[in-house]
């Protein structure tokens, strides 16, 4: 991938003049990893295939806006630059490219929306670890965990009636905002069934079509402000095992202590059934303390879906739990180091800013899947259980409440 310069000035940022490889090799990466088929097919599900021949057909646009992710400083007609050279790069200089002009690129992203970045994204995204890859297992588990951030988005009318404008200590923001809630896959940091909304949309709200990607074999990771008895049958509903921090006030009764020092409990839907004890689930709760870690809270409580100990033992959950802020580094590094700090998503109308962040969630995903290919090569592990050493289970009763071609050729790769 190449590294854009801006320039100062009013003059749109350009990539480096000449021959670049590096261009070369970022459209190879995203049409491998977003195959023509896969594409073709996105396109036709959603009646959005190209009918007759343009300067820039339909196949060539969803490729360009998952480019307008990899280089989110360069100008709309430098991006298109890059990807049509590298398209005659593939094609040989008999291709014939014509770069459009900035009216003529919001046209030709108009035509495809943003569903089918969307029907792409859905298809294609998902967890790659293989049993090879280091980090991304927990015995027999793939770790995933779950949560939400914010992007801005850019300060037109259109845009902040769509997506409204959160508020600030002085007034509102500068800018309008999107609200989104992934799932990553931590061995990966693999950003998979992102749902995005108006910035007043809750993360809880957001949560609920997210947690049906989850899977059986998959064990999630996530915050406190996330559970309830609800999301919690949703989250399990499909077969996927949890470890969920809990809120320390969660009234919760202790039903049998386990040998490793957790114990079993139940959650009820609300206080009635409680006392009938009508539609119990039954959960096992751990309490841990972290010593010798600055900040730590005094104690900390985590619930699962894995009632055996024999299974996953307490203290090897709480430090597992530690693996939860993966999540942080996948967002910061879409927020920061892919989009590029104090950048905004610069779609002026609400479609297409659904549409860009779309291929936003894309390039990060092609980008994560050559890191992955290359860190099993190297046989490197980035992901580390490196909080065990701190974990003191806490052992008392539970009752106390702390709880691409122009055309459309097959020869694209």
């Amino acid at each position: 991938m190449g590294v854009l310069t801006p320039r100062l000035g009013t003059q749109p940022a350009e990539l480096p003049l000449g021959p670049r490889i590096t261009d070369h090799i970022s459209l190879g990466v995203i049409a491998r990893t977003f195959p023509i088929a896969a594409v073709r097919a996105a396109l036709e599900a959603n009646g959005k295939a190209s009918l007759r021949q343009r300067d820039l057909p339909a196949h060539v646009v969803v490729y360009y806006v998952i480019a307008l992710g990899l280089y989110m400083q360069s100008s709309y007609r430098e991006v298109l630059r890059c990807l049509l050279e590298g398209i005659q790069w593939l094609m040989g200089p008999s291709a014939t490219m014509r770069v459009a002009s900035k009216a003529g690129i919001s046209q030709a992203r108009t035509r495809p929306g943003w569903e089918v970045l969307r029907h792409l994204h859905d298809a294609v995204v998902r967890p790659i670890a293989g049993r090879d890859t280091k980090g991304a297992w927990f015995a027999d588990w793939r770790l995933v965990s779950l949560d939400g951030s914010t992007l801005d988005v850019a300060d037109e009318a259109g845009n902040e009636a769509a997506f409204g404008r959160p508020g600030a200590s002085r007034g509102s923001s500068a800018f309008p905002q999107i609200r989104f809630v992934s799932l990553v896959e931590n061995g990966t940091r693999v950003l998979f069934g992102s749902e995005m909304a108006p910035c007043a949309t809750s993360e809880i709200t957001l949560a609920r079509p997210v947690l049906a990607r989850l899977q059986p074999g998959m064990l999630c990771l996530a915050d406190r402000h996330f559970f309830g008895y609800d999301m919690w049958n949703l989250a399990r509903g499909n077969g996927a095992d949890l470890l969920w921090r809990l809120r320390k006030n969660l009234r919760l009764e202790h039903d049998r202590r386990l040998p490793d020092g957790s114990c079993l409990s139940r959650i009820y839907p609300s206080e009635r059934d409680r006392r009938h004890g009508a539609n119990a689930v039954v959960v096992r709760v751990i309490d841990y303390r972290l010593e010798g870690i600055a900040g730590a809270e005094p104690i900390y409580r985590l619930m699962t879906t894995i009632l055996d100990p024999q299974r996953a033992q307490a203290d090897k959950l709480a430090a597992l739990y530690q693996e939860r802020w993966e999540i942080e580094t996948a967002l910061d590094e879409l927020k920061t180091h892919l989009r590029g700090a104090r950048i905004t998503l610069r779609s002026k109308t609400p479609d297409l800013v659904r549409q860009e962040f779309h291929g936003l969630i894309m390039a990060h995903f092609a980008i994560r899947s050559l890191i992955h290919e290359a860190a099993l090569k190297a046989d490197e592990d980035p992901d580390r259980l490196s909080f065990l050493h701190a974990v003191r289970v806490v052992r008392h009763k539970m009752a106390a409440a702390v709880a691409f071609s122009p055309s459309e050729a097959d020869d694209l790769p």
